[in-house]
Formats: C-alpha cells, sequence, structure tokens
C-alpha cells in the first residue's frame, strides 16, 4: 500500500514537472519574440526572464525529488 500511494505522488510530480517544463519553453518563445521586436520593454523582459529563473529552479528542485540518491 505504501508503493501506490509513493507512485502517486511521483505520478504528481512528474505531471507537475511537464507543466513547469511548458511553460518553461512558453517563457523562452515569449522572451526570443520580445528580444526580436524592435521596441523591447526592458523592464518586461527583466521580469519573464527571472519568471523563467523562478520556473528552472522549480523544475530542478522536482527533478531531486524525482531522481533517487546514489551513493557511489
Amino acid at each position: 500500500m505504501n508503493d501506490v500511494s509513493k507512485m502517486g505522488h511521483e505520478e504528481v510530480l512528474r505531471v507537475e514537472l511537464e507543466e513547469l517544463r511548458r511553460e518553461h519553453r512558453d517563457l523562452d518563445d515569449a522572451i526570443a519574440a520580445l528580444q526580436d521586436s524592435r521596441r523591447a520593454d526592458q523592464l518586461r523582459l527583466r521580469r519573464l526572464k527571472k519568471q523563467k529563473l523562478f520556473l528552472k529552479d522549480k523544475i530542478s528542485r522536482i527533478e531531486d525529488k524525482l531522481t533517487p540518491d546514489i551513493i557511489a
């Protein structure tokens, strides 16, 4: 029964991870589009980059939870 609840938790983390990766890609596209425009709003650009870094950190934390610790 413990394995079932653990598997459920891992599945939830995997779904959340995929959603965060999708958001990260979307932000990457938005940043690229903004940088390509002639009149890029620098404040908006900085905010998008900061949000992208926040998502990257969140993605890393979830990946760490999903990756088992291996003692070498």
